[in-house]
């Protein structure tokens, strides 16, 4: 039978929350990180982090961490994975659940990051030396990332709200590291009736390509739906 004294004589443990930040320019996939650690000067990169607190679940206490660094809300937020190694924080004994986030860089404030340190790294150029197991963290979430992206209209959470077929494969083909046929995408993408075409078109683009939008009630109808975007993913 537990009663209170059990629970006294237990010894405490620290509730840490990451934050594996993916975010898309364009071109590349890329992982935001901050300085953080005993030397903020030393060249020791993290991934942005907090703790819990005794009234928040999971859920609110990631929630808040990220708005309070990087200003967000309503971001595509997602647990991966609880880190429990003895020795992982060499400083004192700490659990880490670790959760991902996507978001549009366009839509990040810059002022913050410098107010943080932080930085835009592409997933294949990261620093050498991360705090802690980050790198683990890391690779856990990338595969996790390409698994969902794979199966679910997960992607489009890193896109501006409009975009170019075009746009979407390089999405697609910088998340996977690989590269499709353009045509055999498009068809893929556009049968799954989940876009919608716009009038306007990319005034960037050479040929003027069409803009889409996604179409959100059958994005949140096929959220947790299996549509298999990409065949045979190397995960």
């Amino acid at each position: 039978m537990l009663d209170k004294a059990s629970y006294d004589t237990q010894p405490k443990c620290l509730v840490a929350l990451d934050s594996i930040i993916f975010g898309f320019d364009g071109d590349l996939l890329k992982i935001l990180l901050v300085k953080r650690g005993p030397n903020l000067h030393a060249d020791t990169w993290s991934l942005m982090g907090g703790w819990l607190n005794p009234n928040e679940n999971l859920e609110q206490s990631a929630e808040r961490i990220l708005f309070e660094l990087t200003g967000l809300k309503g971001v595509y937020l997602e647990q991966l994975y609880t880190f429990g190694d003895i020795n992982r924080d060499p400083i004192d004994r700490t659990v880490s659940v670790a959760y991902f986030a996507l978001i549009n860089i366009e839509h990040y404030d810059s002022k913050i990051s410098q107010a943080h340190f932080a930085h835009w790294f592409p997933v294949s150029e990261m620093p050498d030396e991360l705090l802690f197991d980050h790198r683990q963290m890391i690779d856990l979430a990338i595969q996790k990332l390409r698994y969902k992206a794979a199966l679910h209209p997960l992607g489009f959470e890193l896109l501006p709200e409009k975009f170019t077929i075009p746009q979407l494969q390089k999405l697609y083909e910088a998340i996977f590291q690989t590269t499709f046929d353009k045509r055999n995408f498009s068809r893929k993408i556009l049968s799954t009736h989940l876009l919608v075409k716009l009038k306007e078109k990319q005034k960037s683009s050479k040929k003027g390509a069409y803009l889409y939008e996604v179409n959100k009630e059958k994005y949140n109808s096929f959220s947790n739906s299996f549509l298999n975007f990409v065949s045979n993913p190397d995960f």
